[in-house]
């Protein structure tokens, strides 16, 4: 079985570039933009060599595993955008959910527990499941949006700074086209919701309902410094928002999240 989209998604009007192997798929997305694409499309490929995540990390997809990016050319200022990235981890465990719905049943209570953690990753049983890497580039008067979604299908890294695991070890057998076709479909409802930005507080309620961590300690490394508290909530930008214990409430736009006891590690 090849990658194909969702009925959802051709309804919508997107393409698909399906590929056998790539060095990632975002670059792959923000070069056809340079070259005059302006989507919607995604770029998608179960085996990816040369991908980077936060802090250009190295992002590998052995095959089996799905690497997918979708390119959008939207008229919205950078900050803006950025907030795409919530839709994207709503869209990823809604897609999720879905294809895990065997595994559940047959499972139990042992079913996997999926969460949301800023900024940008899905977690399973409190490890990472799915990284979320987004770039934006100017191209005439708008701004070309790519939003990369890496999934640990049949494996998943060692070393990660949180923890990562993949769908097989959580005993949820399904295959990355499978996985992908939900995710397309379920990208055209939140990419809707989120409406360029407009609809964004909507997001954030959604997103929040879903977060892994709140109201928990929680320390950020930001590189430069580290910031510990509870996790307060995210606010109408996405910044997450740290209240320290001199009641202090700190907006944070970006870092490595801790929460719980991992804070400690996090924060030393």
């Amino acid at each position: 079985m090849g990658f194909a989209l969702g009925p959802r998604a051709i309804s919508a009007g997107y393409k698909l570039a399906a590929l056998e192997r790539t060095g990632s798929t975002n670059t792959d997305a923000i070069e056809s933009a340079r070259s005059g694409e302006r989507g919607p499309i995604w770029f998608v490929t179960s085996e990816q060599t040369a991908g980077r995540g936060r802090r250009q990390r190295a992002w590998i997809s052995p095959r089996g595993n799905l690497a997918a990016s979708v390119l959008e050319v939207v008229d919205v200022a950078p900050a803006v955008a950025a907030t795409i990235g919530f839709a994207a981890g709503l869209a990823e465990e809604a897609a999720l959910e879905k294809v895990s719905l065997e595994a559940a049943l047959r499972l139990g209570p042992d079913r996997p527990r999926y969460a949301l953690k800023w900024p940008n990753d899905v977690l399973a049983n409190g490890k990472k499941l799915v990284g979320i890497g987004l770039e934006a580039e100017a191209v005439g008067d708008r701004l070309a949006i790519v939003v990369g979604i890496g999934t640990n299908i049949v494996a998943a890294p060692e070393g990660t700074p949180t923890p990562a695991v993949s769908l097989a070890t959580l005993g949820v057998q399904i295959s990355a086209e499978e996985l992908f076709s939900a995710l397309t479909d379920s990208w055209v409802e939140f990419r809707g919701i989120w409406d360029n930005g407009r609809g964004f507080a909507e997001i954030r309620k959604l997103w929040l309902e879903r977060a892994a961590g709140l109201g928990e300690r929680v320390a950020i490394n930001t590189g430069a410094t580290t910031l510990e508290g509870i996790f307060d909530t995210i606010d109408d930008t996405g910044c997450l928002i740290v209240r320290t214990a001199d009641g202090r409430r700190l907006p944070v736009a970006a870092g490595e999240v801790f929460f719980g006891s991992a804070a400690s590690v996090g924060a030393a």
